[in-house]
């Protein structure tokens, strides 16, 4: 993994409920295929990009994002940079080191629900389609 050129800051959506100073490692299984299980940890710049990961996040808790900052190299996330969006537009990365919670970002933009709705249709039609592999 080669350093990213982006100083952030950075931020993850989740359901989960955190505190500052929790780490939020790999090894848990996506969100998108949940047969798969992940070897990185995921997180963007862009806060309303933690938020539509938040709301698509798996689990019955409330949408989240928490800033947070890696604890070890990470790279362009491969399953949107240049495969979906050349270059890195999304400002999405992925690291197999840990990311350590640094606070509640409570300023991100929510979907609406039609929006919502639109987003989990995409992703559930990619459940059969090979462009919805992951780069794991």
């Amino acid at each position: 993994m080669n350093q990213a050129l982006d100083d952030g800051p950075f931020y993850h959506g989740t359901k989960a409920d955190l505190r500052d100073g929790d780490l939020l490692s790999p090894g848990f299984r996506s969100n998108y295929r949940p047969e798969v299980v992940m070897n990185h940890i995921y997180f963007t710049a862009l806060p309303n990009g933690a938020g539509l990961a938040a709301e698509l996040a798996a689990g019955d808790g409330a949408p989240r994002v928490y800033a947070v900052e890696p604890t070890g190299p990470f790279e362009d996330d491969p399953n949107v940079t240049d495969k979906k969006f050349p270059g890195n537009p999304t400002r999405s990365y992925r690291s197999s080191a840990p990311l350590r919670v640094i606070g509640e970002v409570t300023d991100w933009t929510r979907l609406a629900p039609e929006e919502l709705r639109a987003w989990k249709e995409r992703l559930a039609a990619l459940l059969g389609d090979e462009r919805g592999e992951i780069i794991n």
